[in-house]
Formats: structure tokens, sequence, C-alpha cells
């Protein structure tokens, strides 16, 4: 099962505060827009999401299909695969894909511990 690129999304309190102090930590604005209340910075092949107001707590991030720089991969598990993986394993999912459909979808889980979990496939 090929997840693609992690990233922490991290619900924040004030967007700028928060960019100013990754900044410091080698963090570089990579994408997003600060003036919706959302960026994704990147140090290296870290990447960490940004979001004021948007979630209630933070999420551990996967996206299918595409590696840390957001490039597309030639070959990847499509969420639809992955999401049957996971409920054969007897794993809860508290948002669905629709396995009807084709291309992007989202899937949330969390782990034991209560920590979201987004499978969010862009392609």
């Amino acid at each position: 099962m090929l997840l693609g690129a992690f990233s922490v999304s991290l619900t924040v309190k004030d967007i700028e505060a928060s960019r100013q102090f990754y900044q410091k930590l080698g963090f570089t604005v990579f994408a997003g827009d600060q003036s919706q209340n959302w960026l994704i910075l990147k140090n290296g092949d870290t990447v960490l999401g940004l979001f004021q107001g948007m979630f209630e707590k933070n999420i551990l991030t996967f996206n299918p299909g595409w590696n840390q720089n957001a490039e597309p991969l030639a070959e990847f598990t499509d969420i639809r695969q992955i999401q049957q993986q996971l409920l054969a394993q007897g794993i809860q999912l508290q948002k669905s894909a629709d396995e009807t459909s084709s291309g992007p979808a989202h899937l949330v889980l969390e782990d034991p511990d209560g920590n979201q979990i987004m499978l969010d496939q862009h392609r």
C-alpha cells in the first residue's frame, strides 16, 4: 500500500505568527495562499501545512500519487484501493471516498489515540 507524500497539517491560531516561527526553523513557503489562511512549507523533504480556522486538530496527511514535491508519481495506489484494504483489515473510516468515482478523493480515519489521518488524493 503506497500512501504517497507525507505531511503534517497543523491547526494554527495565527497563520502569520506560525509562518514566521517555522521560517526561523528553516522552512520556506512552498504553496498555499495566506489570504485564505493556509500555507504549505518545506524544509528539505519535510512538508508542513499551516491551516487557520479550517480544522479542529492536527492531521497526519498522505497524498497518494504525489512525491514530497507535489509532483505526480508514475505509479501509485489509488485511494479507493487503499480504502478497500483498510476496510478489509477492520479499520473504521470517519469519512470515505466514493468508490464509484475516479480521480481526486479523500478519506479520514483516526489512530487508536484519536490522531486524525487524512489520505487526500489530488489526481
